[in-house]
């Protein structure tokens, strides 16, 4: 059995109290959503500290330290454009909890954080693109391909490598997804492990209506072969979607009270 993992995506600069913490190194903001993420069930937390400035290799590693320093090392995806900023932060991680993830490689510009990856042992989430969102399957599937090669040319394990399809906003791109949905059933059939920001799907849709398009979207892309998620784990309709499926699909035993596991 392979229980889903669930990356935390709430550690973000797009919010803007998450921005004001990082910018004045303060670490209440940050800890309390770390660890009210880890407490509704993440197993990684992404840390997303954008481009990142001059200073974006110093943010990167008091991020690191100051969450697994509080957080009893809870592994990290270290989420930044920034490569000096991601060996930075590789270089204080700890790994006592589980290896770092990078986010993210592509098979365009940013193909060669699969060889930083391979260097440092860490996975690394491979998007499927190559600049802008792939055309259909054939095209998403060659990307995929290509850097899958490349990482097993490296050393890399393929179970290191977590391809994303990339998940759409609805609104406006919804027949992108009977193709996404099957691309997760590719992945699988390959044996390969797939993620990606479910949240993304409801971009732009009201507030009311966002955790039910999540918590489906999560349903139906596990049924696919979906094998972890960046999203929001404060979310309990998703959580209850995350671990009933886990049930159906056999990653974990039932008993009455799975729900508060």
């Amino acid at each position: 059995m392979a229980k889903f993992i669930v990356v935390g995506e709430r550690i973000h600069c797009i919010s803007p109290s998450i921005k004001k913490a990082l910018a004045e190194r303060n670490p209440e903001p940050v800890l309390a959503r770390a660890k009210a993420q880890i407490e509704a069930g993440a197993d990684y937390l992404d840390v997303n500290i954008g481009p990142g400035g001059e200073d974006a290799e110093d943010l990167m590693k008091w991020a690191v330290t100051t969450i697994q320093g509080a957080c009893d090392d809870i592994p990290l995806a270290l989420d930044t454009a920034n490569t000096k900023a991601i060996e930075a932060g590789l270089s204080v991680y700890s790994r006592k909890k589980g290896k770092p993830v990078i986010n993210s490689a592509d098979a365009g510009d940013r193909i060669g954080n699969i060889d930083l990856a391979a260097a440092n042992d860490a996975i690394v989430i491979a998007l499927c693109a190559a600049g802008s969102i792939a055309a259909d399957n054939d095209e998403r599937m060659a990307y995929c391909q290509t850097m899958l090669e490349r990482g097993l040319t490296l050393g890399m394990s393929e179970n290191d490598i977590w391809f994303d399809p990339s998940f759409v906003v609805v609104k406006g791109m919804q027949e992108k997804y009977t193709e996404i949905l099957e691309a997760l059933k590719l992945f699988k059939d390959m044996g390969l492990n797939s993620t990606g920001g479910i949240s993304n799907n409801s971009n732009g849709a009201p507030k009311s209506v966002r955790p039910v398009m999540d918590a489906t979207l999560i349903s139906m892309a596990m049924a696919c072969g979906l094998s972890s998620a960046i999203c929001n784990p404060c979310d309990e309709r998703v959580m209850q979607a995350i671990k009933t499926a886990d049930i159906f699909l056999g990653n974990t035993l039932y008993a009455d009270s799975y729900l508060e596991i």
